[in-house]
């Protein structure tokens, strides 16, 4: 008995990322994940008021790069008009740091290929580059020499005017969607975290797919309107929409966010 007490009484050590952490000694692996404090909020949305736990909910802000939202960017050489990939900038201004003021995470998604592009297929390849002769992934920019959308280039970062803090969370994705071939939702899981605003360009791109395959792996999804944008026509910006309220998840603003934060 005094041996059994003596080893209980051992101190015990964290292991792992929190809420997804045990505490161990060399005797005892303590696997009881003790729960998080609830934070309930009341969010209205386009559809329904939801009840949400703010302590298990994180924003993932998607493409906010320069190759998309800058005028020096890839977007920009091939001709787009990217003041609507602009657009989201301002009110994530606000958003983001009032977020992070009620510790929810704020995730960074973006392109950020491997230099050699050994994972990337042929089929997404014509995509940026559907002659071969063009200024496609990896290839470098005219205007600086930046590789297009490659991991650590100055066109696959974030874009200036959105600040990152080094407690911030960043993840490379190769893909339209942000959890193909990622660590994005081992890292959601590790953190306890069930529901996710959206937020980044193109909405009926890279945002929608990713959403749509959070919804298909059981997260709870919110599309943050005016954090949201698209070159793509006006159509594709209401389709998407509609779809979010129709089939996967819910669609809100900015402004009702912080409201609810800061009641």
């Amino acid at each position: 008995m005094y041996q059994q007490e003596n080893t209980i009484n051992r101190p015990l050590l964290p292991l792992g990322c929190p809420p997804n952490a045990w505490a161990v000694n060399t005797e005892i692996a303590d696997i009881t994940r003790p729960p998080i404090e609830p934070r309930p909020i009341t969010l209205p949305t386009e559809t329904k008021t939801l009840l949400l736990d703010l302590a298990k909910a994180t924003i993932l802000v998607i493409d906010m790069q320069n190759d998309f939202c800058h005028p020096d960017g890839w977007l920009a050489h091939i001709g787009v008009d990217i003041t609507p990939a602009q657009a989201p900038i301002d009110p994530l201004k606000t958003l983001l740091p009032a977020l992070r003021t009620a510790d929810v995470p704020v995730i960074w998604v973006n392109w950020g290929n491997r230099p050699d592009l050994m994972n990337i297929s042929a089929g997404l390849l014509h995509v940026y580059n559907p002659t071969g002769k063009g200024v496609g992934l990896g290839a470098p920019l005219p205007a600086n020499n930046a590789l297009v959308l490659t991991a650590g280039s100055w066109a696959a970062t974030v874009v200036e005017e959105l600040k990152q803090e080094p407690r911030d969370i960043l993840v490379d994705k190769y893909r339209m969607s942000g959890f193909w071939d990622t660590p994005l939702d081992s890292i959601l899981r590790n953190l306890g975290k069930t529901t996710l605003f959206f937020a980044g360009v193109n909405a009926d791109q890279c945002v929608m797919t990713t959403l749509q395959d959070a919804n298909f792996l059981g997260y709870d999804c919110i599309l943050v309107k005016d954090c949201t944008g698209t070159t793509s026509p006006e159509f594709c910006f209401q389709a998407t929409l509609y779809n979010v309220k129709q089939c996967f998840g819910f669609v809100t603003d900015s402004e009702a966010i912080i409201k609810a934060i800061v009641k």
